[in-house]
This record gives C-alpha cells, sequence and structure tokens, in this order.
C-alpha cells in the first residue's frame, strides 16, 4: 500500500504543481480532461443558439467590427449549461456547399487542445452557417498589447504566449491542420485563467471568396501574394508578425522591420515599456526568431515544432499564473473545487495519504483484487 501510495503522489503532483508551462506532449491530456466538461462536437438547431444569444442581439456582440463585420461573433448561453459559448454567424454568401461547411465543421470539431479556444459545434440550416465554440472572457492579444488600460503585458507573458501559440500550431500540424487562415493579434484569445488560447474559427477555411488575409497586405507573406495560397510556411511568416507585434506592443510591417534587424537596430524594436525588463540576450534570441519566421523563401522558415523548442528555452517566470502575470482578477474557487467531492475525492485532491490509506482499507482494498478496485 505504502508504494502504491508513493506512486500516486509522485503522479498527483506531477500532474497539479508542476510549472503553468506545459511540454506539447501534455496538450492533449489536459483537452481530455476538459472533454469531460465540454460535450463532443454538436450540431445545433438555428434556434437554440438564436436563444443562446437573445436572438443575436447586438448587445451580446464580441468580435472587434461589430455588425460592421462580414461574420459577427457573439457571446450567449446555451439552456442546459451556465457556460459561456461564442457563436459565429456567416455572411449568408459565405458558405454556399453545406456539406463542405459540416465537413470542415466537424474536423476542425474533433480537435480538442487547452491552447485552442476549442470548436464545440456548429448550424447549418437553410442559409444560416454558424459556428460554436469555447467562449473567452478576457479578451484579444491586439487589446492587451496595443490597447492596455492599466498595465502593459509583462515581457514573462509576451514570452508565455509566444510559446503557447507555438503549442496550439504544433498541436494543430500533428492533427492534420496545418494550415491557419489570418494568424494575428485578433486571433489570440484570454480564457478564465488569463492563458493565451489561439481561436478554432481561423482553421475553418471559407469556401466562397477564398480570402485567407483579411490584414494589411504590408503583413501578407510573399509568396501567398504570388500564389493566392495558404502554406504551413506562410502561417509561420504570420507567427513571425506575431512575434513582431510582441516585442514592439506595436504593429509593425515585417519589412520595416528587418531593416532594424538587419541594421543591428533591434532595441529600437523593443517596447519602451519593457525597458530595463528583459535581458539584451533574451530580446536578442527573440528577434532572431522572428527574423526565421520572416524570411522571403518559405523553406528556411522553422516549422512550428522548432519554434516550441526554440521558445521554452526561454521561458521566465513559469510557475506564476498567467492571470497573475496579466493583472486580470480571478476566481479564487477553482473548478476543481466546485464539483461535489467524495471524500476519496477530497483526500486525493489535498494529497493526504493517510485518509486515502483508511478509505481504502474502510471499503476493503486489497492489493491483489484485482483492476476493479484499482
Amino acid at each position: 500500500m505504502g508504494a502504491r501510495c508513493s506512486k500516486f503522489s509522485l503522479c498527483w503532483f506531477h500532474s497539479h504543481l508542476k510549472p503553468s508551462v506545459l511540454e506539447s506532449s501534455d496538450l492533449e491530456t489536459g483537452a481530455k480532461n476538459d472533454g469531460n466538461v465540454w460535450p463532443s462536437f454538436t450540431e445545433f438547431s438555428f434556434e437554440q443558439l438564436k436563444a443562446a444569444t437573445s436572438g443575436f442581439s447586438s448587445d451580446n456582440i464580441v468580435s472587434e467590427h461589430g455588425e460592421k463585420a462580414p461574420n459577427v461573433v457573439y457571446k450567449g448561453k446555451l439552456d442546459n449549461n451556465d457556460r459561456w459559448i461564442a457563436v459565429k454567424r456567416f455572411n449568408r454568401l459565405a458558405w454556399p456547399d453545406s456539406r463542405q461547411f459540416l465537413e470542415e465543421a466537424r474536423s476542425v470539431g474533433s480537435l480538442r487542445s487547452e491552447r485552442l479556444a476549442n470548436l464545440i459545434g456548429c448550424c447549418c440550416e437553410g442559409d444560416e452557417r454558424l459556428l460554436v465554440a469555447e467562449f473567452m472572457p478576457h479578451e484579444t492579444l491586439a487589446r492587451h498589447l496595443f490597447h492596455w488600460e492599466n498595465q502593459p503585458m509583462k515581457w514573462a507573458m509576451r514570452l508565455r504566449v509566444a510559446l503557447y501559440l507555438a503549442q496550439a500550431l504544433e498541436y494543430c500540424s500533428s492533427k492534420g491542420r496545418a494550415l491557419y487562415h489570418d494568424l494575428n493579434a485578433y486571433r489570440v484569445l484570454f480564457d478564465q485563467d488569463g492563458n493565451p488560447r489561439l481561436s478554432c474559427f481561423g482553421l475553418m477555411k471559407n469556401s466562397r471568396d477564398g480570402k485567407s488575409y483579411s490584414t494589411n497586405l504590408a503583413f501578407t507573406p510573399p509568396e501567398y501574394l504570388r500564389t493566392g495560397r495558404v502554406t504551413p510556411e506562410s502561417v509561420v511568416y504570420s507567427f513571425g508578425t506575431l512575434l513582431l507585434d510582441l516585442l514592439s506592443g506595436k504593429h509593425i510591417p515585417p519589412s520595416h522591420a528587418l531593416d532594424l534587424i538587419r541594421g543591428k537596430n533591434f532595441l529600437m524594436l523593443m517596447d519602451s515599456a519593457l525597458e530595463g525588463h528583459f535581458s539584451k540576450d533574451d530580446g536578442t534570441e527573440l528577434v532572431r526568431l522572428a527574423s526565421r519566421c520572416l524570411q522571403y523563401e518559405p523553406r528556411e522558415r522553422p516549422n512550428a515544432k522548432s519554434l516550441v523548442t526554440s521558445l521554452l528555452s526561454l521561458q521566465k517566470e513559469a510557475e506564476v499564473p498567467s492571470y497573475v502575470l496579466m493583472g486580470i482578477p480571478h476566481e479564487t474557487t477553482s473548478s476543481t473545487q466546485q464539483l461535489s467531492l467524495t471524500p476519496f475525492g477530497e483526500a486525493c485532491l489535498r494529497v493526504d495519504l493517510t485518509a486515502i490509506h483508511e478509505i481504502l482499507e474502510k471499503i476493503g482494498y486489497k492489493d491483489d483484487e484485482g483492476i476493479a478496485n484499482e
């Protein structure tokens, strides 16, 4: 029993007390746990989503450009769940082929990662095309970088954002979804714990207009301008523009940034709000990584796995929760504690090995009684 308890406690400490910066291999494990909370991908009725968003009320619009956007995102709540959802309602002409829309949605909806704002459902009725995702309550990276109010984003948090996004791209690549459309600071969202997540909406390709970049042409991968096609390498180029955003706190055109880098003036790139809060070596390393992502020739850019490896070694304050680094108010009661646990569950949560041993003895646990009692 002692050996069993020791093994149990080691496993528990590994899963609960390791730093908040996780290796990529842990991502799907966390998502499987989330799967207990979120149902598998669901096809909702239009009426369900209409009710969830209070009739698509303008008060519930959360997309950056409000009602002027061609595709509007609303927040809402499903009848049978207290959790908020994000509902993206497409322009009526966006997906004329309902079968293609459903295939795309089901494919993206099969992904589950704690680095994504996961797609949990869709609706395809008549001309209506809607996607349903986890709702992220703490705004976009663009808001926190470019339009901050109380404090600029800390250096450690910027490094964490870069890593988590690289891990999201690596996870998607491993699942055969390496293409991400229009990766930019508005596609990065912050969850209830202040952790950055990549919006699943960018994984959906648009069947009608084929446009994959809505941003200024100055930020568009050069090969996309030539061919009009998104490739895994062009996604890495866009990741490079995000690294520039994180470094500078501004949306700097890559050509201008590369001129500064080639002229050894990279410190001019750095956000003045970060002065004195990062080492020159770390800044140099992140600038070097950005310039590799922004290489003109796609084959000279690193892949997502290489990005994760490079960024892991740069992490700072890994033990500090993201909501602390972000200065975001956080509920003291965790989702685990909100569950109604049995005495055994409470003992496991506390890692109280004496209580665990006593409970197992009371129920007649024996080491040799097989898997059922395990």
